[in-house]
């Protein structure tokens, strides 16, 4: 018997570890020129929210869709610089594109869903359904 060193195993651990998003099992992709943004998922009584750290960018820049309970967050901005110089010129292009995927529960009112950007920070809220919302406590009595 012998003693093999595996080293796929490793990568696929912290992929599952780090590129997981823990709020119903979202997609993370991310292209050049842009790391994926980091993510807040808050839950109240009456909503959850998501925050979506992505200074530099202006609302135009996203796209919000949801498509069969999923709600998907992308951006994609493209740049391009032209220097021109006595004798030469320079011109750069710069590409970055995010998109993030979360699988909604069945207790967010679909119809209600507002987002608004302000100061780098994207925030998306995703109302709950009335019977989804936390009823105060009651006591019963027995007769």
């Amino acid at each position: 018997m012998s003693l093999i060193k595996r080293t796929d195993r490793l990568p696929f651990i912290f992929d599952d570890i780090f590129n997981t998003d823990w709020f119903g099992g979202s997609v993370n992709e991310h292209k050049i020129g842009f790391n994926t943004p980091a993510v807040n998922v808050q839950e109240n009584d009456n909503e959850f929210v998501i925050e979506l750290a992505a200074p530099g960018l202006v609302k135009e820049d996203f796209n919000i869709e949801l498509d069969n309970e999923v709600l998907t967050i992308s951006s994609e901005k493209k740049n391009e610089v032209k220097e021109e110089k006595d004798s030469y010129t320079r011109k750069e292009f710069s590409y970055s594109t995010f998109k993030r995927s979360f699988n909604l529960p069945d207790t967010v009112n679909v119809t209600e869903i507002i987002a608004s950007y302000d100061s780098g920070i994207l925030s998306v809220k995703l109302p709950k359904k009335e019977e989804a919302k936390v009823q105060p406590k009651r006591f019963i009595e027995i007769s």
